[in-house]
């Protein structure tokens, strides 16, 4: 009887808008909820049979919520360097747990990007998830594997203590006299006698400049440039040395605090010449303490404790520039010397790019990456389910999820120190509450309007 279909019918109506009412509540209670996506409710007809005039059945309405994941909402900038958000697609991965890299590990995806440091340093958001990267090596790889939840780790910035760098770049600019007079002692120089060397002090050199440079603990070394005038036109001996001498150990071919020797050789307009340039001066190389250097080689003394490193010496000398070391008849000066690495320092702070790289600042100049943020994608990311936290799981509805560089393959570029506002708009909400509440009142109208038709249908037997 269409009388009970009515009924029914007002009934569907009664708990679609519940339904309704459930989600505007929802939206309007998370209007401050960092990157919270607003649900909306989807309304499908119900049909219990067709047919032609008294053959007609009501059957009502279902409702359905949906969250409009697609929305992006305004990034608000913030004075945190650890409030981040996605700008476009894609979700923060992040766990309830620090996680130890095994696949028992649970993860989860957001867009709540609220990260401050817990008790031990591990970035967590006001959910009390944990923010997940991939760790950059020391030679600055990334090991990125788009479906290995394992090589995830939780970023902490607790295990961060300070830092030194040694020197590994070293340029000279500087200028030889063209006419200096060649010295008697060039006639029996040879640099592998203490008795004819300038790195003994026993043959005065004709330029000589000394360099600081710094080792694997930041500490400074004296390294020393010496240059004597050679009877060879537009060629200078040179010696590379530290002082004092007792800061190295010599190998074979070496003596009194030397690295390197060679000649420095100039082309006829004065510029360097770097093809007849001895190579072993422009590539410092320095054996860790403690170990024992073969020929030719250098290494730091064993008292100093420190590791090795090779020194690139740019002293210019590229076709067609001026800049470098050059050959004029004016003054022998030196006149820059620029040198990279840095004494020991502090943590400073920390700063997250576009490309989701996590990088330490020390207050000794250094910036050090140490993790990569990945961003999640997902096919259908409006099919992932929520938990609460204002985080999803994966569903059979969203798809498998890819982990991707930011701004590769679709998925979005992470902004720091801003956070993601909620997409919720109250006007539209509020406006969606009345008709909401109008849509429950009309239905319940059906059920007292059919409930009296019946009470008259019954009252004909009176």
């Amino acid at each position: 009887m269409s009388i009970y279909g009515a009924l029914f019918a007002g009934v569907s109506g009664l708990r679609a808008n519940s339904l309704a009412l459930g989600v505007i509540s929802d939206n309007i209670a998370n209007v401050n909820t960092i990157g919270y996506k607003r649900n909306t409710t989807d309304f499908t007809t119900l049909v219990t049979g067709t047919g032609s005039g008294s053959a007609y059945s009501p059957g009502g309405v279902k409702s359905s919520a949906r969250s409009l994941m697609e929305q992006q909402g305004l990034l608000q900038g913030t004075s945190s360097a650890t409030d981040i958000a996605v700008a476009g697609d894609g979700f923060f991965v992040v766990s309830p747990q620090v996680t130890s890299g095994s696949a028992t590990d649970k993860f989860l995806f957001t867009r709540a990007g609220s990260f401050t440091t817990d008790a031990s340093g591990n970035l967590r958001n006001a959910a009390g998830f944990y923010l997940q990267g991939w760790a950059v090596a020391t030679d600055g790889s990334v090991s990125a594997n788009p479906s290995d939840l394992t090589q995830l780790q939780t970023i902490n910035l607790g295990q961060l203590g300070g830092t030194a760098e040694p020197t590994t770049e070293l340029t000279l600019s500087a200028n030889l006299l063209a006419s200096q007079a060649i010295s008697a002692d060039e006639a029996t120089y040879d640099p592998t006698a203490s008795a004819t060397n300038m790195a003994s002090g026993a043959v005065t050199p004709d330029f000589v400049r000394s360099v600081q440079v710094f080792d694997s603990k930041g500490g400074f070394r004296t390294v020393s440039f010496s240059f004597l005038k050679s009877s060879t036109p537009n060629e200078w001996h040179a010696e590379v040395f530290v002082e004092p001498a007792s800061d190295v150990v010599n190998g074979a071919g070496l003596l009194d605090g030397q690295v390197a020797t060679g000649t420095v050789a100039f082309t006829p307009s004065g510029l360097l010449d770097s093809a007849n340039t001895s190579a072993s001066l422009l590539n410092l190389s320095f054996l860790a303490s403690g170990t024992a250097p073969g020929a030719g080689q250098v290494a730091w003394a064993t008292s100093l404790g420190i590791d090795a490193q090779d020194t690139a010496v740019d002293l210019g000398g590229s076709a067609g520039t001026t800049g470098g070391f050059t050959q004029f008849d004016s003054p022998s000066n030196l006149i820059s010397s620029q040198v990279n690495g840095a004494v020991f320092g502090g943590l400073a702070g920390v700063n997250i790019d576009k490309e989701g790289y996590v990088t330490a600042l020390f207050d000794n100049g250094i910036q050090r990456k140490i993790y990569q943020l990945p961003i999640a994608t997902f096919v259908n990311p409006a099919g992932l389910s929520a938990v609460s936290g204002n985080a999803y799981t994966v569903t059979n509805d969203s798809g498998p999820f890819n982990l991707k560089v930011p701004q590769t393959g679709g998925a979005g570029a992470v902004e720091s120190q801003a956070l993601e506002a909620s997409t919720v708009d109250i006007a539209e909400e509020f406006t969606g509450l009345i008709t909401t509440q109008r849509a429950y009142s009309a239905n319940t109208r059906i059920i007292t309007t059919a409930d009296e038709m019946l009470q008259e249908l019954i009252q004909i037997k009176r």
